[in-house]
């Protein structure tokens, strides 16, 4: 993780930074020596990473507003006037896309777009990574894993937006960001697992409360195949892209895939299993979610030299360790700290 000694002192716009991913995010920049600055939503969960392990207190500053209110983004980006942007803020649901879809289509498309044209107006920003997902890809149910130009697609309203945010990162590097020389990216990934994430509709978080209270864990879709990481693999996936646009390195400004090994896509019945709980499938009718999804990493490996860390069993020992950790009333941004310490030896 040498190179990323560039992040230090850089200061950093981080939205979602109250979120699962974005509060470790937070945490790691922190400790990497970044200016860290957060945008977002109050924490939507109770409990939350953000409040348990102690994350604003790492950071610079820390803006609650939301993404769909233009004159709060702009504001945020001209007071900041970041070096360097990571876009993580979304509604990062598939089920809640099909309860609210234009809430959806509004933060994760008009909200993206108002992230960049602030950049656009600020002109400090020398690189910016937008999160997206890795369910911007037509799913075709076929074997093999997608690759970054594969054709783009959805059929929920959340993997459809997330596409739609690839186009809108495109047009925006091509139209007004390469020409200020800021350098744009995007990252794909999902499934992420880890300590600290209390969401609705997520398998881990629904694993450990029902091993908490003795009970099966009810499954929409047990057969259905993922590429399952610990969050911290993604993260490093867009420290690394991060820290090459911010040193100039060549052919980066396109999108990037951060999966996991091939043999860590696994159904999510086997994840219920591998956890040492029982499942039972949810009665009645579910909303369409795809049965099979895994990601091509070559590009990443190849061209960032960056290749997942943790296989499975050690990322699911650290989940359940932090759960046990936090039951157990531990210093959690002490133990959250450790673990990423521990990811960047291993």
């Amino acid at each position: 993780m040498e190179n990323l000694a560039i992040l230090k002192g850089r200061r950093v716009l981080l939205t979602g930074h109250t979120g699962f991913k974005g509060g470790w995010l937070a945490l790691w920049l922190s400790q990497l020596g970044a200016e860290v600055h957060g945008f977002a939503l109050a924490p939507n969960t109770q409990p939350s990473l953000f409040e348990v392990a102690r994350v604003r207190e790492t950071m610079a500053s820390h803006t609650v507003a939301d993404l769909r209110d233009r004159e709060a983004v702009a504001a945020c980006v001209t007071q900041v006037q970041p070096e360097l942007l990571l876009h993580l803020a979304a509604q990062p649901l598939v089920r809640e896309s099909y309860r609210d879809p234009l809430a959806t289509w509004a933060t994760n498309v008009q909200g993206t777009a108002h992230v960049l044209d602030a950049l656009r107006a600020s002109g400090s920003c020398r690189a910016v990574v937008v999160i997206t997902t890795d369910k911007v890809y037509e799913n075709r149910e076929w074997e093999h894993p997608y690759r970054e130009n594969d054709p783009l697609g959805g059929h929920d309203p959340y993997s459809a937006s997330k596409a739609a945010c690839e186009l809108l990162v495109q047009s925006y590097r091509q139209s007004f960001l390469a020409a200020q020389g800021c350098r744009v990216a995007s990252a794909r990934a999902g499934n992420v697992i880890g300590g600290g994430d209390w969401a609705a509709d997520r398998l881990l978080p629904d694993v450990l409360k029902a091993l908490d209270e003795g009970r099966p864990v009810p499954l929409r879709h047990p057969h259905s195949t993922r590429p399952w990481e610990h969050v911290l693999e993604p993260l490093s996936g867009y420290l690394r892209l991060a820290a090459g646009l911010l040193a100039g390195e060549p052919g980066l400004e396109t999108a990037w895939n951060f999966g996991p090994e091939a043999g860590d896509a696994l159904p999510v019945a086997r994840i219920v299993e591998q956890l040492g709980a029982q499942s039972a499938v949810q009665p009645g009718e579910h909303p369409h979610e795809a049965g099979r999804l895994e990601l091509d990493i070559a590009r990443a490996r190849h061209r960032l030299h960056w290749t997942p860390r943790w296989r499975l069993p050690q990322a699911l020992a650290a989940t359940l360790q932090w759960h046990q950790a936090w039951r157990a009333g531990q210093d959690m941004q002490a133990f959250s700290l450790l673990q990423i310490q521990d990811f960047e030896s291993a």
